[in-house]
């Protein structure tokens, strides 16, 4: 009774990737990108510190 007929299937490894080289337009491109969203973000916390824009809600007029 040898072999493995019950219990639990041993996964299958997944291939290794490999490792992409990167030319000096990939990495200028990527190096926009991190400073793109590292602004995004600088600029989303400053906003979240302001609170809500105008802060008056809807403007009535005079007139009945």
């Amino acid at each position: 009774m040898g072999g493995r007929q019950g219990g639990k299937a041993k996964p299958l490894k997944a291939p290794k990737k490999q490792k992409q080289e990167l030319d000096e337009d990939d990495l200028a491109f990527k190096e926009k990108m991190k400073k793109e969203a590292a602004e995004k973000k600088a600029l989303a916390e400053k906003a979240a510190q302001k609170g809500p824009m105008g802060g008056t809600g809807i403007k009535k007029s005079g007139k009945k």
